[in-house]
């Protein structure tokens, strides 16, 4: 308190298995809400690429990831980067293939279920990759709450 000291943004690592949905829109969404309190990033196990009706979607609530490159998590370790939290959002059918972050970071596991493994009509699979949207946001939303109150600017 009374400190005019500029507090270090929180870094935080979004993993999930290809990269090309959940961590994505995890991702995005912590930029929006966080500002500049979080140094946020995703990466996958195995990256794959942008799944596009995520991109659909996130454009729905005014974000664009066009073009947006997937990542390696090994790429982003071998960077030497540490992060203070690392969330994985794994479904919890592939829990077990959801990829561990080493290093002294608070990990917190949102399953949210898999985009790409919607099936139906194309109106009903985006219809289900809106309600995922809209679980991570309202997840991250409650992260940052949380994260403030322990963290008083």
């Amino acid at each position: 308190p009374g400190s005019d000291r500029a507090i270090a943004p929180a870094s935080v690592l979004f993993v999930c298995v290809h990269n090309s949905a959940r961590s994505q829109m995890a991702e995005e969404y912590l930029r929006r809400a966080g500002g500049e309190r979080f140094h946020v990033e995703s990466a996958g196990l195995e990256p794959g690429q942008l799944n596009p009706r995520v991109v659909a979607v996130l454009r729905e609530d005014g974000i664009d990831i066009t073009g947006k490159e997937t990542r390696d998590v090994h790429d982003v370790y071998l960077a030497g980067t540490e992060f203070d939290y690392v969330i994985t959002v794994c479904s919890r059918e592939a829990e077990e293939r959801c990829p561990v972050f080493p290093g002294p970071a608070v990990r917190l596991n949102w399953p949210f279920a898999d985009p790409s493994a919607f099936r139906g009509t194309e109106e009903e699979i985006l219809e289900q990759t809106r309600q995922v949207r809209d679980e991570i946001k309202r997840q991250v939303d409650e992260f940052v709450t949380v994260y403030d109150l322990r963290h008083p600017q």
